[in-house]
């Protein structure tokens, strides 16, 4: 039955094998704030003595929070073992991300200011490495009016992507090529000489 308790009442696992790193406990601070509902919905788990065996994080968040009270459900019958396995087990992420549904459901920036990692735009720039000398030549690029020119679009799972571009990245410093469509052409007549 979950309860709501003064904060005071509750103390942290000194053997808590999970931490946080502050970036990511700034988000954490950040979404209690903005929706503190979510607490009552997933309330913080103690054992009888009121020591948590889960949501160390969130308790830690709602005290930088100046909470006076937090929402808890008591696990009071679960042996030594048990406990063990739940602070373990409640922590391990078993599920992935669908990152197609992600990408099409969702707005990026909402997810990241939620406390996701997800796939921002300048990290993907990084991976193309345009250098000053090749923003200077944009003009000069080929544009989608020149005859000898045509747009190339493809689409591929997330992961693929960041492996794709990582690839095109690295043949491309290691053949000192100027464009990506150098690197991609060098892919090409390897599988085409084979």
């Amino acid at each position: 039955m979950i309860q709501k308790v003064k904060i005071n009442k509750v103390f942290s696992n000194p053997l808590n094998p999970r931490i946080i790193k502050k970036d990511k406990f700034e988000k954490l601070v950040k979404s209690i704030k903005e929706f503190p509902e979510m607490l009552q919905l997933r309330p913080i788990v103690v054992n009888s003595e009121m020591g948590i065996i889960g949501g160390n994080m969130r308790f830690k968040a709602c005290q930088e929070l100046g909470l006076k009270e937090i929402y808890i459900i008591k696990a009071e019958n679960l042996t030594k073992e048990q406990v063990q396995q739940f602070v373990i087990k409640d922590n391990v992420g078993f599920g992935e991300w669908d990152w197609d549904i992600l990408a099409n459901s969702w707005d990026t920036r909402e997810l990241k200011d939620w406390g996701m990692d997800v796939w921002q735009g300048a990290q993907e720039d990084d991976l193309f490495d345009v250098n000053d000398s090749e923003i200077d030549s944009l003009s000069k690029e080929p544009k989608m009016t020149d005859d000898d020119y045509s747009l190339f679009e493809l689409v591929m799972l997330h992961e693929n992507k960041i492996i794709f571009l990582e690839l095109l990245s690295k043949i491309k410093k290691e053949y000192v090529f100027e464009k990506q469509e150098e690197a991609l052409m060098e892919i090409i007549r390897v599988y085409k000489n084979k």
